[in-house]
């Protein structure tokens, strides 16, 4: 049987981090055993499985990158051990092995789970009534979002299951947002297929807690700190939100024995910083988007590529395909990203995503969608994949945005569009349901019926 260089050394390397041994081995040891399992391909390039146990490519300029591997049999074949210095970085310290990477599918084809949603729902229900006088919204990231009348409760309820959301592009009829119908005060971006909705930083949920306790209201604090721990929880049971609702119970959850924890960073204004401090190792993956978007922007697009992998049976190499997917979605929204972007990719795609940009007879420019349609042969191969496609794909184009300051199309991007096309006739999409007890309403509310279509 042909020796895969690349699945045999990622097995090699998770057996040896796997051993209980690993973590209390020192330092130099560690790296001296990582470096020698490093690969080698025909073109010259180093390979090498490492932190985060993921792959890393050492560019001509000596620089190792985050890049997935070749998913073609002609280099993976080809690949020959070596040995090589690498860097304290790339030595896997042991738990961020255990990185649970969840589902990098979006909320469209595949429904939230019935369970979920009524989890959320009870939460809403319990805490929907509060007195707004107790629970203001009175500045923040979610002022803007929900009716003027409506108490920090619901918003600390939305801000959770967006943070925890991998990519959040939602299906219109998903009932997940129908809940928040009536208490949202514009329509949400997007349109009745598709929500394609901003992410929610932890500095926005960490401001609606700090903003209580500030106002000498702890205990009110404290209340939608459990609130966060709460859906948080109910949220676990969706491969797409757990990665993260199980870093944000465990940087909350010590507050409920210990609720002086934030004193000294509620004066300092440093809470978001001391919530991290708290997320242990093996969840530290989950919340990169806080610490370093350059980084998130990488683990993003290296999912893009790993859903991208069915190309490969074409005979087409995923990682160019992303880079072409990048490049027309920068294209669309501002091309003076990649000025942001370039030093966060490795040379390959670089050159990739350059020369899409640059050459519009490229053949990488055709793999842009055409008329908001996919061409023929990136069409994914049934639901599953879409769905990942898209989510990779809307995560990528959320990290980039942020990385190069520009603003996310509220029609999508034009990837995640065509995509969103493949799934449109595909989805679970249970009739709608009463999803609030009825209440005496504001005149100028905006309702929850714009959220359905026929």
């Amino acid at each position: 049987m042909p020796w895969d260089g690349f699945a045999a050394m990622e097995r090699d390397v998770r057996a040896m981090v796997a051993d209980p041994r690993w973590p209390l081995t020192p330092a130099p040891s560690r790296a001296e055993a990582i470096s020698r399992r490093a690969l080698v391909t025909p073109d010259g390039t180093c390979w090498l499985f490492g932190a985060y146990a993921r792959w890393y490519r050492l560019d001509r300029d000596g620089q190792w990158h985050l890049a997935a591997p070749p998913a073609a049999q002609a280099p993976r074949l080809a690949a020959r051990p070596a040995a090589i210095a690498v860097p304290y970085w790339l030595v896997p310290t042991g738990p961020d092995f255990s990185v649970d990477r969840g589902s990098t599918q979006a909320f469209v084809g595949p429904d939230v789970p019935r369970e979920v949603v009524e989890g959320v729902r009870a939460l809403m229900v319990a805490h929907r009534g509060l007195r707004r006088e107790d629970f203001p919204l009175a500045s923040g990231a979610f002022r803007h979002v929900f009716a003027a009348e409506v108490a920090s409760t619901v918003a600390t309820v939305w801000g959770t299951v967006m943070w925890c959301a991998y990519a959040p592009a939602f299906d219109g009829n998903e009932q997940m947002l129908s809940m928040f119908g009536e208490f949202l005060a514009r329509p949400l971006p997007g349109d009745d297929w598709v929500r394609w909705l901003p992410p929610v930083s932890l500095t926005d949920l960490v401001d609606l807690y700090a903003e209580r306790s500030r106002s000498g209201a702890p205990e009110a604090g404290l209340r939608l700190v459990r609130l966060m721990a709460e859906t948080a929880t109910a949220l676990r049971a969706d491969p797409r939100f757990r990665p993260r609702a199980d870093a944000l119970v465990a940087m909350v959850q010590p507050l409920a024995t210990q609720p002086w924890l934030d004193h000294t960073a509620l004066r300092s204004g440093a809470v978001a910083q001391t919530w991290l401090l708290r997320c242990p190792p093996n969840l530290a993956a989950a919340a990169l988007a806080e610490v370093s978007p350059g980084d998130h922007f990488r683990h993003v697009l290296y999912d893009l590529v790993e859903a991208l992998a069915y190309v490969a049976e074409q005979g087409e190499d995923p990682r160019m395909v992303a880079a072409a997917l990048l490049a027309a979605d920068v294209n669309a929204v501002t091309a003076e990203a990649v000025t942001y972007l370039y030093p966060w990719m490795d040379d390959e795609l670089r050159q990739a995503l350059y020369i899409a940009l640059a050459d519009q007879g490229h053949p990488l420019r055709d793999w842009w969608p055409v008329d908001g349609r996919l061409p023929e042969r990136l069409t994914p191969p049934d639901r599953s994949t879409a769905a990942a496609l898209l989510g990779s794909a809307y995560a990528t184009g959320l990290a980039w945005c942020e990385l190069a300051g520009a603003t996310p199309p509220e029609t999508g991007f034009p990837v995640t569009a065509a995509v969103g096309q493949c799934l449109t006739h595909t989805r679970d999409d249970p009739p709608p349901e009463p999803t609030t007890t009825p209440r005496e309403r504001i005149t100028n509310e905006t309702t929850s019926d714009w959220l359905y279509h026929n």
